[in-house]
Protein backbone atom coordinates (compact mmCIF):
# COMPACT_ATOMS: atom_id res chain seq x y z
CA UNK A 1 0.00 0.00 0.00
CA UNK A 2 1.24 3.53 -1.12
CA UNK A 3 -1.24 5.68 -0.86
CA UNK A 4 -4.26 6.57 1.46
CA UNK A 5 -6.45 9.20 -0.55
CA UNK A 6 -9.90 10.38 0.24
CA UNK A 7 -11.20 13.00 -1.79
CA UNK A 8 -15.29 13.88 -2.84
CA UNK A 9 -15.56 17.46 -4.85
CA UNK A 10 -16.34 20.33 -2.62
CA UNK A 11 -16.24 18.68 0.28
CA UNK A 12 -12.93 17.42 1.06
CA UNK A 13 -9.31 16.05 -0.25
CA UNK A 14 -6.54 14.68 0.76
CA UNK A 15 -3.70 12.20 -0.52
CA UNK A 16 -1.03 10.86 2.05
CA UNK A 17 1.73 9.27 0.25
CA UNK A 18 2.82 6.42 2.73
CA UNK A 19 6.39 5.87 0.82
CA UNK A 20 7.81 9.03 1.93
CA UNK A 21 5.10 10.12 4.81
CA UNK A 22 4.22 13.07 2.06
CA UNK A 23 0.21 14.75 2.05
CA UNK A 24 -0.75 16.29 -0.76
CA UNK A 25 -3.83 18.70 0.76
CA UNK A 26 -5.71 18.48 3.95
CA UNK A 27 -9.47 18.34 3.57
CA UNK A 28 -11.64 18.19 6.18
CA UNK A 29 -12.01 15.16 8.68
CA UNK A 30 -8.01 13.67 7.80
CA UNK A 31 -7.28 13.88 11.23
CA UNK A 32 -10.00 11.07 11.78
CA UNK A 33 -9.38 8.94 9.36
CA UNK A 34 -6.10 9.06 9.81
CA UNK A 35 -5.51 8.52 13.21
CA UNK A 36 -2.17 7.87 14.50
CA UNK A 37 -0.30 8.36 10.93
CA UNK A 38 -0.37 11.84 11.49
CA UNK A 39 1.93 11.87 13.51
CA UNK A 40 4.01 10.32 10.95
CA UNK A 41 3.62 13.08 8.23
CA UNK A 42 6.98 15.12 7.47
CA UNK A 43 5.85 16.86 4.71
CA UNK A 44 2.51 18.66 3.48
CA UNK A 45 2.24 20.31 0.21
CA UNK A 46 -0.49 22.65 -0.79
CA UNK A 47 -2.08 22.81 -4.17
CA UNK A 48 -4.18 25.40 -3.86
CA UNK A 49 -5.91 27.65 -0.78
CA UNK A 50 -9.99 26.35 -1.32
CA UNK A 51 -11.24 25.54 2.16
CA UNK A 52 -12.12 21.35 0.90
CA UNK A 53 -8.23 21.40 0.33
CA UNK A 54 -7.10 22.98 3.49
CA UNK A 55 -9.78 22.91 6.53
CA UNK A 56 -8.10 19.82 7.81
CA UNK A 57 -4.68 21.62 8.58
CA UNK A 58 -6.06 22.92 12.05
CA UNK A 59 -6.90 19.69 13.46
CA UNK A 60 -3.59 18.12 12.23
CA UNK A 61 -1.79 20.53 14.50
CA UNK A 62 -3.85 20.68 17.07
CA UNK A 63 -3.71 16.86 17.56
CA UNK A 64 0.23 16.57 16.96
CA UNK A 65 0.11 19.17 19.78
CA UNK A 66 -2.21 17.43 22.21
CA UNK A 67 -1.02 13.98 21.60
CA UNK A 68 1.14 12.09 24.23
CA UNK A 69 4.16 10.68 21.99
CA UNK A 70 7.11 12.42 20.62
CA UNK A 71 7.07 15.94 19.38
CA UNK A 72 10.77 16.35 18.18
CA UNK A 73 9.60 15.64 14.57
CA UNK A 74 9.23 18.62 12.78
CA UNK A 75 6.17 19.01 10.36
CA UNK A 76 7.43 21.35 6.96
CA UNK A 77 4.15 22.72 5.04
CA UNK A 78 4.71 24.02 1.74
CA UNK A 79 1.94 26.40 -0.43
CA UNK A 80 2.03 28.43 -3.28
CA UNK A 81 3.76 31.72 -3.16
CA UNK A 82 1.62 34.75 -3.05
CA UNK A 83 -1.53 32.66 -1.28
CA UNK A 84 -3.04 34.97 0.64
CA UNK A 85 -5.77 32.90 1.30
CA UNK A 86 -3.58 30.32 2.50
CA UNK A 87 -1.27 32.79 4.88
CA UNK A 88 -4.54 34.27 6.50
CA UNK A 89 -5.42 30.24 7.61
CA UNK A 90 -1.84 29.46 9.21
CA UNK A 91 -2.02 32.99 10.93
CA UNK A 92 -5.21 31.98 12.72
CA UNK A 93 -3.95 28.46 13.26
CA UNK A 94 -1.11 30.15 15.04
CA UNK A 95 -3.16 32.42 17.19
CA UNK A 96 -5.11 28.97 18.15
CA UNK A 97 -2.24 27.44 18.90
CA UNK A 98 0.37 29.86 21.02
CA UNK A 99 1.77 27.21 22.78
CA UNK A 100 2.75 25.31 20.33
CA UNK A 101 5.12 22.27 21.46
CA UNK A 102 7.05 21.31 18.27
CA UNK A 103 8.69 22.66 15.34
CA UNK A 104 6.47 23.92 12.33
CA UNK A 105 7.82 25.34 9.26
CA UNK A 106 5.88 27.01 6.89
CA UNK A 107 7.58 27.90 3.09
CA UNK A 108 6.01 29.29 0.17
CA UNK A 109 7.18 28.07 -2.92
CA UNK A 110 7.97 29.24 -5.89
CA UNK A 111 7.56 27.27 -9.23
CA UNK A 112 11.60 27.26 -9.39
CA UNK A 113 12.07 25.37 -6.10
CA UNK A 114 13.36 22.00 -5.61
CA UNK A 115 12.62 20.11 -2.02
CA UNK A 116 14.58 17.49 -1.21
CA UNK A 117 13.39 14.38 -0.21
CA UNK A 118 16.30 12.11 0.24
CA UNK A 119 19.32 11.62 -1.59
CA UNK A 120 17.68 10.47 -4.43
CA UNK A 121 13.79 12.08 -4.52
CA UNK A 122 13.60 15.90 -4.65
CA UNK A 123 9.58 17.30 -5.67
CA UNK A 124 9.23 19.88 -7.75
CA UNK A 125 6.05 22.43 -8.43
CA UNK A 126 4.48 23.10 -11.74
CA UNK A 127 1.62 25.82 -12.27
CA UNK A 128 -2.15 24.44 -12.85
CA UNK A 129 -4.85 26.09 -14.17
CA UNK A 130 -8.30 26.28 -11.69
CA UNK A 131 -9.89 29.37 -10.71
CA UNK A 132 -9.18 32.81 -11.72
CA UNK A 133 -7.46 34.71 -9.42
CA UNK A 134 -6.43 31.57 -7.02
CA UNK A 135 -2.73 30.71 -7.50
CA UNK A 136 -2.80 26.70 -7.95
CA UNK A 137 -0.26 24.15 -8.15
CA UNK A 138 0.53 20.53 -8.89
CA UNK A 139 3.80 18.70 -8.02
CA UNK A 140 5.86 16.35 -9.40
CA UNK A 141 8.07 13.66 -7.34
CA UNK A 142 10.88 12.88 -9.34
CA UNK A 143 13.87 10.59 -8.69
CA UNK A 144 17.91 10.82 -9.70
CA UNK A 145 18.80 7.72 -11.74
CA UNK A 146 21.11 6.01 -14.28
CA UNK A 147 20.72 4.48 -17.68
CA UNK A 148 22.30 3.42 -20.95
CA UNK A 149 23.21 6.12 -23.01
CA UNK A 150 20.68 5.91 -25.93
CA UNK A 151 23.16 4.68 -28.57
CA UNK A 152 23.97 1.97 -26.22
CA UNK A 153 20.50 0.54 -25.75
CA UNK A 154 19.93 -2.10 -28.50
CA UNK A 155 23.34 -3.54 -27.76
CA UNK A 156 23.83 -7.46 -26.89
CA UNK A 157 24.83 -7.84 -23.23
CA UNK A 158 28.00 -8.94 -23.86
CA UNK A 159 29.20 -6.12 -25.29
CA UNK A 160 27.75 -3.59 -22.99
CA UNK A 161 30.26 -6.13 -20.29
CA UNK A 162 33.06 -5.44 -22.53
CA UNK A 163 32.11 -1.34 -23.38
CA UNK A 164 32.43 -0.89 -19.36
CA UNK A 165 35.05 -3.93 -17.89
CA UNK A 166 37.38 -3.83 -21.10
CA UNK A 167 37.48 -0.05 -22.94
CA UNK A 168 36.21 1.34 -20.16
CA UNK A 169 33.41 3.62 -21.96
CA UNK A 170 31.05 5.91 -20.24
CA UNK A 171 27.38 4.34 -21.47
CA UNK A 172 25.77 5.95 -18.46
CA UNK A 173 23.73 9.08 -18.73
CA UNK A 174 22.09 11.00 -15.18
CA UNK A 175 18.57 10.87 -15.50
CA UNK A 176 15.16 11.88 -13.60
CA UNK A 177 12.13 9.38 -13.71
CA UNK A 178 8.88 10.72 -12.77
CA UNK A 179 7.70 8.63 -9.95
CA UNK A 180 4.47 10.85 -9.19
CA UNK A 181 2.49 13.67 -10.44
CA UNK A 182 -0.52 14.97 -8.81
CA UNK A 183 -2.34 17.85 -10.51
CA UNK A 184 -4.66 19.28 -7.55
CA UNK A 185 -8.06 20.69 -8.83
CA UNK A 186 -7.20 22.02 -12.44
CA UNK A 187 -7.81 21.58 -16.11
CA UNK A 188 -5.99 19.13 -17.63
CA UNK A 189 -2.01 19.70 -16.64
CA UNK A 190 0.66 20.06 -19.22
CA UNK A 191 1.06 16.83 -20.65
CA UNK A 192 5.13 17.19 -20.33
CA UNK A 193 4.59 16.71 -16.19
CA UNK A 194 3.33 13.69 -16.34
CA UNK A 195 5.07 12.13 -19.47
CA UNK A 196 5.95 8.32 -18.82
CA UNK A 197 5.14 8.72 -14.87
CA UNK A 198 4.88 5.89 -12.73
CA UNK A 199 2.06 7.29 -11.40
CA UNK A 200 0.10 10.05 -12.31
CA UNK A 201 -2.97 11.01 -9.57
CA UNK A 202 -5.16 13.66 -11.64
CA UNK A 203 -8.31 15.05 -11.01
CA UNK A 204 -11.98 14.53 -13.04
CA UNK A 205 -14.63 16.55 -11.62
CA UNK A 206 -16.64 15.72 -14.34
CA UNK A 207 -17.85 12.55 -16.32
CA UNK A 208 -19.82 14.27 -18.20
CA UNK A 209 -18.42 17.64 -19.77
CA UNK A 210 -22.23 18.81 -20.17
CA UNK A 211 -22.62 18.99 -16.48
CA UNK A 212 -20.00 21.75 -16.09
CA UNK A 213 -20.95 25.18 -16.46
CA UNK A 214 -17.44 26.57 -15.54
CA UNK A 215 -14.36 25.26 -17.08
CA UNK A 216 -11.79 24.88 -13.99
CA UNK A 217 -11.95 21.15 -13.70
CA UNK A 218 -11.45 18.15 -15.70
CA UNK A 219 -13.82 16.31 -17.98
CA UNK A 220 -13.46 12.47 -18.85
CA UNK A 221 -12.96 13.31 -22.29
CA UNK A 222 -10.00 15.86 -21.62
CA UNK A 223 -8.30 12.90 -19.21
CA UNK A 224 -8.79 10.39 -21.74
CA UNK A 225 -6.78 13.12 -24.10
CA UNK A 226 -4.24 13.53 -21.92
CA UNK A 227 -3.79 10.10 -21.00
CA UNK A 228 -3.22 9.16 -24.69
CA UNK A 229 -0.13 11.69 -24.42
CA UNK A 230 1.40 10.72 -21.43
CA UNK A 231 1.34 7.01 -21.32
CA UNK A 232 1.33 6.69 -17.12
CA UNK A 233 2.01 3.57 -15.78
CA UNK A 234 -0.91 4.16 -13.15
CA UNK A 235 -3.58 6.29 -13.46
CA UNK A 236 -5.43 7.21 -10.05
CA UNK A 237 -8.73 9.54 -10.52
CA UNK A 238 -9.93 11.46 -7.95
CA UNK A 239 -11.74 14.63 -6.65
CA UNK A 240 -14.88 12.79 -8.59
CA UNK A 241 -18.31 14.75 -8.35
CA UNK A 242 -20.50 12.56 -6.28
CA UNK A 243 -23.09 12.78 -8.57
CA UNK A 244 -21.15 10.25 -10.38
CA UNK A 245 -21.33 7.46 -7.93
CA UNK A 246 -23.24 5.10 -9.84
CA UNK A 247 -21.00 5.42 -13.37
CA UNK A 248 -17.81 4.67 -11.46
CA UNK A 249 -17.33 1.05 -12.52
CA UNK A 250 -18.54 1.62 -15.73
CA UNK A 251 -15.92 4.61 -16.29
CA UNK A 252 -13.63 2.26 -14.87
CA UNK A 253 -14.43 -0.74 -16.83
CA UNK A 254 -14.38 1.82 -20.20
CA UNK A 255 -11.32 3.51 -19.26
CA UNK A 256 -9.70 0.01 -19.03
CA UNK A 257 -10.95 -1.45 -22.37
CA UNK A 258 -9.40 2.05 -24.11
CA UNK A 259 -5.60 2.04 -21.82
CA UNK A 260 -4.96 -1.46 -21.67
CA UNK A 261 -1.23 -0.74 -20.27
CA UNK A 262 -2.31 1.50 -17.42
CA UNK A 263 -3.44 0.85 -14.25
CA UNK A 264 -6.48 2.11 -13.59
CA UNK A 265 -8.26 3.18 -10.20
CA UNK A 266 -10.94 5.55 -9.21
CA UNK A 267 -11.63 7.27 -5.99
CA UNK A 268 -14.68 6.98 -4.56
CA UNK A 269 -16.28 10.23 -3.12
CA UNK A 270 -17.40 8.66 -0.33
CA UNK A 271 -15.21 6.06 0.71
CA UNK A 272 -11.26 6.65 1.82
CA UNK A 273 -9.30 4.06 -0.57
CA UNK A 274 -6.07 2.53 0.01
CA UNK A 275 -3.76 1.99 -2.78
Amino acid sequence: MEFIIKSKALYTTWVFYKPNRILFDTGEGISDELGNKIYGIEKIFFTHAHVDHIAGLWGIINTRNNAMGSRDKKLEIYFPKGSTNIIEYINFINKMNKRLRYEVDYIELNLSDKIDINSKRFIKPFKTRHSPGEISYGYQILEKRRRLKKEYRDLPQEKIKNLIVNEKVDILEDFCANILTISGDSLPIPPEFAKDCDTLIHECTFFDESDRKIRNHTSLRELQRLIKETNPKRLIIYHVSSRYNSKINEVKLLLTREFPKTEIEIIHPDKVMKI
